[in-house]
């Protein structure tokens, strides 16, 4: 664990010392070292949870949203689920040594390609204390060292889950410093994204402003886990019960995460029938409905009474908590354009039983995960099957969507000969 005497660059050289011996353990140890960490978790969740008070204690002094100290609450239920997660990872295949490839070449040299780990990964991220065992438990299968940098709005529960992590790696004759908490401010980030030759990935979890922060000082590889601008468009030909169910889900079962959507697209042949009923479950579950004109067009007096008038810098928001903007188009192609110029490239869905209406949406929406006739709130690394994820990734290059234990190797190959030469 960080201390105020231990520098930034210090810390990322101890985990560059510790990682070899991670990359080389056999998948018994790191899945050894996982049970461990899992078994910890569950046995010492009470002084878990203590810790977490403080966290929401000074979180709820500094003005944090419900949504946001929803994020940040850890109770038995969650670590519970936390626990099973790391124990999730440990079942899955190991992905270190995988072939991927393998060829022989005209001259008879026999090529393979392997996936091996990154090496040390440095993963910034918000007040999300899920997101420390998550990350140490990906990392530590696939075998890559990992520095952790939580929010400081999590600070208590950080350490002490880095704690059990890294206990837990020690635990089975790994280097402690395979899981490291990395403390401090943006001076401290800064040095965090400048250890060139040292990390050799960052992965910021958070908002735009992380997102910022980072484009600006950081002259490692980084691989953004950002923000959540996700819709859900109903279409002219949805099951409208279908619609709802899944519009209500993907904005209020956790609305301070990056995969709840934010705005509610509406085909205008069906706003006149659906928007009344939807806008009114909404309102019942405590949301705030940031309408456009057409949206308050269809809607009786009263009920438009109740909405606010969206604004331009609504659509591009995401606002992680209990409002959603919502809008009238005329078309799909409409559709898709409100989301190309105001989406992140997260998680859009559609929900329609025409099935070219469909496919229009899939091919013409430019997002890690496209969904048709379900919530976005599957945009999830456990939910894909992938034990748990890192992040959710917003770009193309070189992972996109849930960032998993595939998502965290690279490759090399290596070739066999019988006293080859080149001529």
């Amino acid at each position: 664990m960080a201390t105020e005497l231990t520098t930034v660059t210090q810390l990322c050289a101890e985990a560059k010392a510790a990682a070899p011996a991670l990359a080389r353990a056999p998948r018994e140890v790191k899945d050894a070292a996982l049970e461990a960490l899992a078994t910890s978790l569950e046995e010492r969740s009470d002084e878990l949870i203590e810790a977490n008070a403080l966290d929401l204690a000074a979180g709820v002094e500094a003005g944090l949203s419900a949504a946001l100290l929803d994020r940040l609450l850890l109770d038995q239920e969650r670590i519970a689920t936390i626990a099973a997660s790391a124990r999730q990872v440990a079942r899955l295949d190991d992905p270190v040594g995988e072939l991927i490839e393998e060829r022989q070449l005209e001259n008879g040299l026999q090529l393979r390609k392997l996936r091996v780990p990154l090496g040390v990964v440095a993963v910034v991220y918000e007040a999300r204390p899920n997101v420390t065992i998550d990350a140490s438990a990906l990392c530590l299968k696939s075998g890559n060292a990992c520095l952790l940098r939580g929010s400081g709005t999590a600070e208590n529960s950080n350490a002490m889950m880095v704690g059990i992590a890294a206990s837990a790696a020690e635990s089975v004759g790994l280097p402690r410093a395979v899981i490291t908490l990395v403390g401090g401010g943006r001076d401290q980030l800064a040095e965090l994204a400048t250890q060139q030759g040292i990390v050799d990935l960052i992965v910021p979890r958070g908002g735009e402003g992380l997102k910022a922060a980072l484009e600006q000082v950081a002259t490692i590889p980084v691989l953004y886990a950002a923000s959540g601008n996700c819709h859900v468009y109903v279409d002219r030909g949805a099951d409208l019960e279908k619609a709802a169910a899944i519009a209500l889900n993907a904005k209020v079962q956790r609305p301070g995460v990056c995969n709840a959507a934010e705005t509610l697209l509406v085909h205008r042949d069906v706003a006149a029938e659906f928007l009344p009923q939807i806008i009114d479950q909404m309102l019942a579950f405590g949301v705030e409905v940031r309408a456009d004109g057409a949206t308050k067009e269809y809607c009786d007096t009263a009920r438009a009474a109740l909405l606010v008038d969206a604004t331009e810098a609504d659509w591009s928001t995401e606002f992680l908590d209990l409002i959603l903007a919502v809008k009238v188009v005329a078309s799909v192609d409409e559709a898709i354009d409100h989301i190309t110029q105001y989406g992140s490239g997260h998680s859009e869905a559609i929900v329609t039983d025409d099935a070219a209406v469909a496919l229009a949406f899939e091919l013409g929406v430019d997002a890690a995960c496209v969904y048709v006739n379900a919530s976005t709130r599957f945009s999830d690394g456990a939910e894909f099957g992938m034990g748990a994820e890192i992040g959710n990734s917003t770009q193309k290059l070189h992972a996109r969507g849930p960032i998993g234990l595939r998502e965290l190797c690279t490759f090399k190959y290596v070739i066999s000969g019988d006293g080859h030469v080149r001529g």
